[in-house]
């Protein structure tokens, strides 16, 4: 059986059948600019007091303060009500970087990295993105959709609704389709919205003459074919693809109508930053190790930056200087980088916590580039990120009544209830949470 995003009490789910109004809520609605927001406007998180908001066929219909005046009321005969009772009611996350599809076990490697032994060297003997190639090579479509599904429920239950994942754990044509053909399945049997990315650039195969040349004129075709107008992602890093090849690869998607988006500067500053920027890159990712002089040319740019603080947390405390990057004017986003092993979290709220604890954002930032930010990454930002009249229903309410506790907890347990275009997928009715019929 197929794990799927967490149901639980559901019988009192069944009530809603994408159809309902909270009451008496804290709502964070992120309202604003339809673009990427920066500056000042990185904290503005639109809040209205002891609101409710309406869900009809799974679109938000009406957010306001106070309560529901009496036609409004006589308007939705049988709509179930939840009194929030001052808890806050916020967008659901939008994970804009993962690598959610993979196969096999890096447990191994996991307590080589504990007893002291650096990643790229885990790379250099073969391991770390290498090893989970061949388990990925060897498993079946069923079998990698089959562990999408169960991660994907695990993220769920965390308060993420829209989530990107990527190939790139596959490295030949026919391996790269059958990754991208597996989280397409798996987007057909869930709610959550999900997205796929080609990485075919992620590693070098030493073991394929020629690699860069078959992933540019074999492998991205092949894939665009299939998936027309696919972001195309790299992995510019020593021992990966280096300046050069990333802007052979980029140079071709953009030929063949596809965005581009790239992970920088992880372990080194190689200088494709400002490359990036100049071909338009929708996001640079991680970007631990870049430089003022780069970084301030991004300030400048639409790309948006990418930070993904597990990584550092998992591998080596690096983290990039997100306080900095956030002061010079840079839009930011925040993703888990879920993977078998640099980041093996599937968890927002945790992203959330280090992102405040280690790079130095406030929980309003966090809240900012955890939803709305990460949506204009995958340039969904007109249906999800923030609460407004139209957008469909992607919400969650923390059992919290106050925002700040997402970043101050740590490992904290999940929302009382997530909503995916007003299905309930998650829901714990605890405390003083009442659910209700309208009369």
């Amino acid at each position: 059986m197929r794990c799927r995003p967490e149901r639980k009490n559901p019988n009192a789910r069944e009530q809603f059948m994408n159809s309902f109004i909270i009451v008496n809520a804290r709502i964070l609605t992120l309202a604003g600019e339809n673009a990427p927001r920066r500056n000042e406007f990185l904290a503005d998180l639109g809040i209205i007091e002891n609101g409710f908001l309406s869900v009809q066929d799974g679109v938000i219909e009406q957010i306001a303060q106070g309560l529901p005046d009496e036609d409004f009321i006589n308007n939705h005969p049988e709509v179930p009500v939840v009194d929030a009772n001052g808890r806050v009611l916020m967008p659901s996350f939008v994970d804009c970087h993962t690598h959610t599809c993979w196969a096999g076990s890096r447990l191994e490697e996991f307590e080589m990295g504990v007893r002291g032994v650096p990643y790229l060297d885990i790379l250099a003997q073969g391991g770390g993105i290498m090893s989970t190639v061949h388990a990925v090579r060897e498993a079946s479509q069923e079998d990698l959709c089959f562990n999408v599904l169960g991660r994907l429920g695990l993220m769920a239950s965390q308060g993420t609704t829209t989530v990107e994942i990527k190939s790139g754990y596959g490295l030949t044509t026919e391996s790269e389709l059958k990754m991208l053909r597996s989280i397409h399945d798996a987007s057909q049997d869930v709610p959550q919205l999900i997205v796929g990315t080609f990485l075919g650039a992620h590693a070098i195969d030493p073991d394929q003459e020629n690699f860069v040349d078959i992933v540019i004129h074999e492998t991205l075709p092949a894939i665009v074919q299939e998936f027309p107008g696919i972001t195309c992602d790299a992995y510019c890093e020593k021992g990966a693809w280096s300046v050069e090849e990333t802007t052979k690869l980029f140079k071709k998607a953009i030929e063949l109508d596809c965005p581009i988006r790239a992970h920088l500067d992880q372990f080194n500053p190689l200088g494709m930053l400002s490359h990036a920027v100049e071909l338009g890159a929708k996001s640079v990712d991680h970007l631990e190790h870049s430089t003022d002089e780069e970084l301030k040319l991004l300030a400048k740019s639409d790309t948006i930056a990418v930070l993904l603080p597990a990584s550092g947390f998992c591998l080596n405390d690096a983290y990039p200087r997100g306080r900095f990057i956030a002061d010079i004017g840079c839009p930011i986003a925040i993703a888990t980088n879920y993977n078998p092993g640099s980041a093996p979290s599937p968890s927002m709220p945790f992203t959330i916590s280090l992102a405040c604890r280690r790079l130095g954002l406030t929980p309003a930032e966090a809240i900012i580039a955890s939803t709305f930010n990460a949506a204009c990454v995958l340039n969904l930002q007109d249906k999800v990120g923030s609460l407004e009249v139209g957008k469909q229903a992607d919400l969650q309410l923390l059992d919290c009544e106050d925002e700040r506790e997402l970043a101050w907890h740590v490992a904290s347990g999940g929302p009382l209830l997530v909503s995916i275009k007003g299905e309930i997928v998650h829901l714990l009715t605890d405390g003083d949470m009442e659910l209700e019929d309208e009369e």
